[in-house]
Parts: C-alpha cells; sequence; structure tokens
C-alpha cells in the first residue's frame, strides 16, 4: 500500500502523523510510503530521518494525498484539504465530526473511508488512540490555567500551590475520565484543592482509590455544580461523549456566579465544548474573555507539546497502521473489531446516529 504523512496545516499545529520508527516497520513490509517536506520538523523529526528509513519526500501536501492509498494525519483535515480527498483514499486520523458540519458533509461527498482515531474502541470499552492526547490535554490544562490565572493575563492572581500561611488555589475538574483523573493527578502534584464530578459512582470510587486525599470527590449534577463554581479558581472541562457533542455542564448565565478572574479550560472543546460560552481558539490567540471569566478552548491543546505528543500517538496507532496496510481496510476491520468501531463515514455513508443527530443528516 502507499501511505502518506501531509504537513499538518491547522494553526499552530506542530506534531506529524508517524515518526521515522513506525516509516521504517512500514518500508521493511515493502510499503511506500510518502512523506511531505519538513512534515516532521516541528516535533524534531527531519527529511533525513525519514529518507534514511525508506520514505520519499514530496514537496507539496496534493502530492502526497494524489499518490496515497491512505493517509495518516493527526488532524482532521481542513478546508484547504477537502478537495485533495479522493473517492476510495482511507483517511485515519482524528476526525471529532460532531464538532463540524463542513468537515462531516465534505467527508461524506469525498466518498472516502474516514476512519477516526477517537472512536477506535477496544473490548473493555476503552478509547486507545484517544487516550495518550487526553493523557497530554488532561496534564496540559492544569499547566495552561495556573499559567492563566496570573494577574498580568486578566486571571484572579492566584498560585495554584499557595505558599506557607496562604490557602493554595481551588481546582474543580468536570469528568472523573482519562482527562479528569490527569487534570487532577497534576493540580495534586503543584499542592491545589482538588474536587472532581462525574455522574459515575464508579469512577469517583476509582479516583478515590488512586488520588491523593486532597484530591474529593463530588457526584456531579447542576445544583452542585453551581455551588463549586462559586469557589473554586480553575475550571476543568472534561467530560467525553463517544462521537458526539459533548453536554453544555456551564451555561452562561453561571459566569456570574463565579468570581472575575477564573480560568476555564474546555478540553472537550473537539467535540463542541462542554462550556456553552465555548468557542474553538488557537496556540497563536489561546483565550478570551466573557463576563470577566477566563475562557482557553484551543482545539488542539497537545499541539504545544509536540514532540512528546507524537511519540505519544505513535506508539498507539502503529499497530492499527500496519494492518490497514497489510490487509486492506476491509479485512483489517473484519479481523479487528477494535479498528472496525473507528469507522465513520465510508463511502459517503455516516456510519454513527450520533453524526447524524449532531446536523440533522
Amino acid at each position: 500500500m502507499k501511505i502518506g504523512i501531509p504537513k499538518e496545516i491547522k494553526n499552530n499545529e506542530s506534531r506529524v502523523g508517524m515518526i521515522p520508527a513506525g516509516v521504517f516497520e512500514l518500508t521493511k513490509k515493502n510499503h511506500g510510503v510518502f512523506v511531505q517536506t519538513t512534515a516532521g520538523e516541528g516535533s524534531g523529526f527531519f527529511d533525513k530521518d525519514y529518507i534514511d528509513v525508506g520514505a520519499v519526500i514530496l514537496p507539496t501536501i496534493a502530492e502526497v494525498y494524489a499518490k496515497s492509498d491512505m493517509i495518516i494525519k493527526v488532524k482532521e483535515p481542513i478546508a484547504l484539504e477537502y478537495p485533495l480527498v479522493r473517492e476510495n483514499q482511507i483517511i485515519f486520523t482524528y476526525f471529532h465530526f460532531a464538532s463540524s458540519e463542513s468537515l462531516t458533509k465534505a467527508m461524506i461527498a469525498s466518498k472516502s473511508i474516514c476512519i477516526a482515531y477517537e472512536m477506535v474502541e477496544d473490548e473493555e470499552g476503552t478509547l486507545p488512540l484517544l487516550t495518550p492526547m487526553s493523557e497530554v490535554a488532561g496534564r496540559m490544562a492544569i499547566q495552561q490555567g495556573a499559567k492563566y490565572l496570573e494577574k498580568p493575563i486578566k486571571g484572579r492572581g492566584i498560585l495554584l500551590g499557595g505558599v506557607p500561611g496562604v490557602a493554595p488555589g481551588k481546582v474543580l475538574v468536570l469528568g472523573a475520565g482519562v482527562v479528569g483523573v490527569q487534570a487532577a493527578k497534576m493540580a495534586a502534584g503543584l499542592g491545589a484543592h482538588v474536587t472532581i464530578m462525574d455522574i459515575s459512582m464508579k469512577r469517583l470510587r476509582y479516583v478515590n482509590d488512586v488520588l491523593p486525599n486532597h484530591v474529593v470527590t463530588a457526584f456531579s449534577n447542576e445544583y452542585a455544580i453551581r455551588q463549586h463554581i462559586k469557589t473554586h479558581d480553575l475550571i476543568i472541562g472534561g467530560v467525553l461523549v463517544k462521537g458526539g457533542k459533548a453536554p453544555k455542564l456551564i451555561t452562561r448565565d453561571m459566569l456570574n456566579e463565579m468570581r472575575p478572574g477564573t480560568v476555564l479550560v474546555d478540553v472537550a472543546v473537539d467535540q463542541g465544548g462542554c462550556f456553552e460560552t465555548t468557542r474553538p481558539t488557537t496556540h497563536e490567540d489561546p483565550t478570551y474573555i466573557i463576563d470577566d471569566i477566563v475562557h482557553y478552548c484551543v482545539a488542539n491543546m497537545p499541539g504545544a507539546v509536540p514532540h512528546t505528543s507524537t511519540l505519544a500517538l505513535t506508539n498507539v496507532t502503529l499497530p492499527f497502521i500496519l494492518k490497514l496496510a497489510n490487509n486492506g481496510w476491509e479485512k483489517a476491520c473484519e479481523i479487528d473489531l477494535c479498528l472496525s468501531k473507528g469507522l465513520s463515514i465510508v463511502k459517503g455513508k455516516v456510519c454513527y446516529e450520533e453524526i447524524n443527530e449532531a446536523f440533522n443528516l
């Protein structure tokens, strides 16, 4: 099979779909790999590194798409790429269709094979290709939130860990999934007081067992959320609905109940966001303020740490990429039911009702 690795062109996205070690595994099985020039530089991998393991370097993104049976990416195609996607071409990447009607309709029209990283599901019901980026994003949410709590950036002027004689900052984490647990872990490590909320008692018991005693759990409902937002300095939205839009856990009117300078970090922005006032931002212009509340809603948070993120992503995607390359998408999905759950749009047909519901298709 001919596999293409284009350069990511989304704003400030420096990750790359595959590292040279992954390319080596493909070329030694006689697959052809086309890499767009400088595609890996943002992650610390250079054209020579790819050439040394058998890849062919191409000068333009159009050539990579034109020559490839399967495209390996990190982020969803953006408008400039829509015309490059061909019928029957496999696109294996993060899609997050429920957050973009234009992307969904473009991929339907292309009649390509769209396999979404975030939809691949293992036997235990976990999402193995989403997990590493959720881990990165959860940890980064605290790192970024701590920065934007600083007064020069219009935050409350709070040091999360506090100092002797001064109470630490308070962090509220909505969702006890991968993002939430990683965020709580990082916040606890800084010495903050952490509350993590979820509607699953099973997840809350897990958090209670594995995290320090100064991470407290609370059952999530609207009343409880309204009470907690009044006293917390940093609020992390980490709720995931597989394949669908995230629920709006914090509404516009709730902003008036928060203290000025409170920081909201919406890690669910790729799925539409779990705050009503969420709108996607970029690393170039990451925040905005509504009613004196700082919003950080960068849609590709792990892109800020591309070396770490690219290595973590290739670790989990490569086994599936090899199956697709060795067997073709139909046979690969027959022999691996986990991979088959990633099939989102196939030859113009939408495979998930959540996507249809999101846009009344």
